[in-house]
């Protein structure tokens, strides 16, 4: 949707992945603007706000997540936005756009928050033209990257004019006047601007799972098992409701990500079809893109292994997306992560102007496969000057690593 937003995407209807009326024709029987007000486990049955009932034999739950607002005045002002769905993000595009030709006129955007959403809206705010600010309560944008990484994400925001404000924790937003002109107020001062989005984290919608006694696991998120079960049989969670397992930290864990609900989803109806069907987990794979830099991840970072019972040591290594003869420049920033005791790897990191999404793809395979060090620093890959050296980053980085293991 921020690709939507920034006017990427120009037709709204391309992010809709099947209409209603295509449900339909599948038999699926779709009832929007509806909300289910109650599960009776009992009888088998939903209650749903317009009072009727539907019988079930079988139950997915697929509640989703919601968007975290902080507890503040004004956070309902009008200018004041949030991105769920694409209903938000229609909204957030069409006060753009009907300001851009009056006297109250979009000029000055700040955005609460530096994770993936916000460093993408941030692109899509400058897309637009846009005086754009991140403001973020902690040091660095993304702090799941490490700091060395996170620096470089900060360089292509500035690059880019978009300044970053760390340490700042929002207290109050105020309307100026009559005029669409918004005032944050912070823990230590306070900025003007036409409009505010919100990009601060969501959390497991769990309020219907709850009323229905459903176990809640320690993320806050409904308890599955991996036929994606919830503690009543015959009901099943998927997507951002529900936990995941993730097979590096071999704990359940909150990720809430659409591919994932993509497989969980498909899992849960394969074993209520009858087509018994398990889903084996994660191993944590993530990425964004922030103007002209590739930021991935995958696996756990070191803090999480040690959580986990390992002992983690970790290189980081630069490199170039291509061959240097080639690179223009360009850098490939790659960190490791493995287990002292065994060699086995525990996850990694890239940044980088190309190649960075690539690269923590292969190693994610190599997580999924319980892949040691030694090995992949000797694995079979693709050369071509065009996308690397003789030496994979991969391989070098495994083997720069090798040496503290």
């Amino acid at each position: 949707m921020t690709y939507y937003i920034g006017d990427v995407i120009k037709d709204e209807t391309r992010l809709i992945a099947r209409t209603p009326e295509q449900f339909e024709k599948s038999g699926v029987k779709v009832r929007l603007k509806t909300g289910a007000e109650e599960i009776d486990t009992e009888k088998g049955e939903v209650r749903l706000d317009n009072g009727e009932r539907l019988p079930y034999d079988s139950l997915v739950m697929g509640t989703g997540s919601k968007v975290f607002l902080p507890d503040i005045p004004g956070i309902y002002e009008e200018g004041v936005f949030k991105l769920k769905n694409l209903r938000d993000g229609i909204n957030i595009k069409t006060y753009i756009k009907e300001r851009q030709c009056g006297s109250d006129k979009c000029r000055k955007a700040i955005i609460l928050g530096a994770g993936f959403i916000a460093m993408e809206m941030s692109e899509a705010m400058r897309n637009l033209g846009l005086e754009t600010r991140v403001v973020y309560r902690g040091e660095l944008p993304v702090k799941k990257w490490d700091p060395e990484f996170s620096r470089v994400i900060l360089e292509e925001l500035t690059k880019n004019q978009v300044d970053f404000v760390p340490n700042k924790t929002p207290v109050a937003i105020e309307r100026q006047g009559k005029e669409s002109n918004l005032r944050l107020i912070t823990n230590d001062g306070e900025m003007e601007a036409d409009i505010i989005i919100i990009a601060m984290g969501v959390r497991p919608n769990v309020t219907l799972a709850e009323q229905t006694g459903l176990k809640i696991g320690n993320t806050g998120a409904i308890m599955v098992d991996f036929s994606q079960r919830t503690s009543q049989e015959e009901i099943y969670a998927v997507g951002d409701c529900c936990g995941v397992y993730h097979r590096i930290s071999r704990k359940w864990i909150y990720m809430p990500l659409g591919d994932i609900a993509n497989k969980q989803g498909r899992v849960a109806g394969g074993n209520i079809g009858g087509y018994p069907m398990s889903f084996p987990g994660i191993v944590g794979a993530q990425s964004f893109k922030v103007f002209d830099l590739e930021v991935a991840t995958t696996g756990v970072d070191e803090s999480e292994a040690e959580k986990s019972g390992c002992h983690p040591v970790s290189t980081i290594i630069w490199s170039t997306p291509s061959a240097r003869s080639l690179s223009k420049g360009r850098k490939l920033g790659l960190k490791l992560i493995a287990n002292k005791s065994t060699g086995k790897l525990l996850g990694a990191q890239a940044v980088g102007e190309g190649g960075a999404v690539t690269k923590i793809n292969a190693l994610s395979v190599c997580l999924w496969s319980g892949m040691n060090i030694d090995e992949i620093g000797y694995m079979d890959l693709a050369y071509s000057p065009s996308f690397g050296g003789a030496w994979d980053p991969i391989q070098t980085a495994a083997q720069v690593l090798k040496k503290n293991l």
